[in-house]
């Protein structure tokens, strides 16, 4: 006869957080890197601040590659915050579920479109 110390705790369905809280810290302390890196080129590179310097400051590919890194770990920080705010206060599941998918389409769509930008110059 096996004796029973209490049940043992199914958890479905939900995620357990470290996960996606170390995701939000580490995307964003890249994502504060590469704003110090951006505005450090600003800084110390002469002449007038316009479209020139700009093209000029992410024309290396070393840049566009950086930048392409922190649009994809932007995209994860800004689903992640979402998906939690929306896990937390929107009840009904449909409704939830609607809101998650357009917040998706429209993560996918930004990303698609600074991506195209940032492959122009």
């Amino acid at each position: 006869m096996s004796v029973n110390y209490g049940s043992k705790r199914l958890v479905v369905g939900a995620h357990y957080g470290l996960r996606d809280w170390l995701a939000q810290r580490v995307t964003g302390v890249l994502m504060a890197l590469f704003t110090l890196i951006v505005l450090a080129q600003v800084i110390f590179t002469k002449g007038a601040i316009g479209y020139a310097k700009w093209a000029g400051i992410f024309s290396a590919q070393w840049m566009k590659t950086l930048t392409f890194v922190v649009i994809i770990s932007l995209l994860y920080h800004a689903w992640v915050g979402l998906r939690e705010i929306l896990m937390d206060y929107i009840k009904p599941v449909s409704v939830r579920l609607a809101l998650q998918v357009f917040s998706i389409v429209w993560l996918v769509g930004c990303a698609g479109w600074a991506i195209q930008v940032l492959w122009r110059l």
